[in-house]
């Protein structure tokens, strides 16, 4: 799924990058190494910003990508991943790894026009599409990827669990 995910959203070396739910760290870390590869003789690089509502999470995932070697490449924040990260933004691409019950409207907001936002969409646990966002010029277009299932995304935007 990771792969599936990280050519859905057709990175590239340089792009500015959030994702919604760190983990382990390891999807920012495959993206990391695409938008931000060590060769030194690339003119510009890019910058994963994961997010991690979970504290003990965001610890975690922050010390395995400083020991993994991403730590200049990747920045971990503890917070409400729904809302989006509005300090680094606007964003090339925004990558989600939990299941929203919509597209939440900030994360759209923070998208570049040209952008691409990749998401799971549906129920909790069940019934969820992996969508792909454009903006373009204003435009939003959605594109079904096909069914997944996934943790849900909490947080403002996120599913209501009790």
């Amino acid at each position: 799924m990771v792969s599936i995910m990280d050519e859905a959203l057709e990175l590239e070396v340089g792009h500015r990058v959030l994702e919604v739910g760190a983990g382990s760290g390891w999807h920012a870390s495959t993206v990391a190494e695409i938008v931000a590869p060590t060769d030194t003789s690339k003119k510009k690089w890019g910058h994963v910003y994961t997010v991690e509502f979970v504290q003990q999470l965001a610890e975690s995932a922050r010390k395995n990508v400083e020991k993994a070697g991403y730590g200049n490449r990747i920045t971990v924040i503890c917070g409400d991943g729904s809302k989006g990260y509005v300090e680094k933004a606007p964003y090339d691409r925004i990558l989600v790894t939990a299941a929203a019950p919509d597209v939440p409207t900030p994360l759209v907001e923070q998208l570049k026009t040209g952008g691409v936002l990749v998401i799971p969409v549906g129920s909790l646990y069940m019934y969820q599409t992996l969508m792909r966002i454009r903006k373009k010029d204003n435009q939003i277009t959605k594109e079904n990827l096909g069914g997944v299932a996934f943790v849900p995304l909490v947080g403002k935007h996120g599913h209501k669990l009790r």
